[in-house]
């Protein structure tokens, strides 16, 4: 399942890390794409949308459904 979500607070290589680190801790194997221009995460998991945003979110970061 693809989930997309747009986090409006990740500007940098580090947050992409962060955000990727937190995705994979709860989902691993999940494969995660980002695009810091538009602030996009994809995220290729069975993982249920609403855990994927909690675990980006507790990393401190906005998560928004796309």
């Amino acid at each position: 399942m693809k989930t997309e979500f747009i986090v409006s607070d990740m500007t940098c290589n580090h947050c992409v890390q962060t955000i990727t680190q937190a995705v994979q801790a709860i989902a691993p194997g999940a494969a995660v794409s980002t695009d810091l221009d538009t602030h996009r995460v994809v995220i290729e998991s069975p993982a249920d949308a609403a855990a994927l945003r909690a675990a980006i979110a507790d990393e401190g970061y906005d998560a928004q459904l796309a």
